[in-house]
């Protein structure tokens, strides 16, 4: 019984020697894909124009327009149609939203406001923002606006 051919195979590829001459059949341009010079070399950046001016450069300088507005957070909308599901005088604040999955929990740090988008056929009682024209249709139908 021979040891040396029961054991097992090791593939272990040996990495090109790049570079060594034109002999080696890795060497001129060794194995860079391209010709040569700096394409050849190593690694240039995305915006290089080959010592021209990148594009951004090219700009003027905006400075302050439009950076520096704070960021105004701006309630959900919802329509009169929306209100709808609830049952007759029921009382519809943020929480009752959220149940009839009409807004997420998300949403919530944002604010609701109800716009006079649809028709209401309910008495409702509204805890919320309301539009001048939606606070007449919810009265009109016999509910209130807290």
């Amino acid at each position: 019984m021979n040891i040396l051919s029961n054991l097992k195979k090791t593939v272990h590829k040996r990495s090109k020697r790049l570079g060594r001459g034109v002999g080696s059949g890795a060497g001129a341009k060794s194995g860079r894909g391209t010709t040569r010079h700096q394409a050849a070399r190593g690694d240039i950046p995305i915006h290089f124009e080959g010592g021209q001016n990148r594009l951004v450069k090219k700009f003027p300088l905006i400075r302050g327009r439009g950076r520096n507005k704070p960021s105004s957070i701006r309630p959900v909308l919802i329509s009169l149609d929306m209100l709808n599901k609830f049952k007759e005088k029921s009382i519809i604040d943020i929480e009752a939203l959220i149940k009839e999955k009409i807004i997420t929990e998300r949403q919530k740090r944002f604010g609701v406001k109800v716009l006079a988008n649809g028709k209401i056929d309910k008495a409702l009682t509204v805890a919320l923002p309301v539009s001048d024209k939606a606070k007449n249709i919810i009265e009109k139908a016999g509910g209130k606006v807290q």
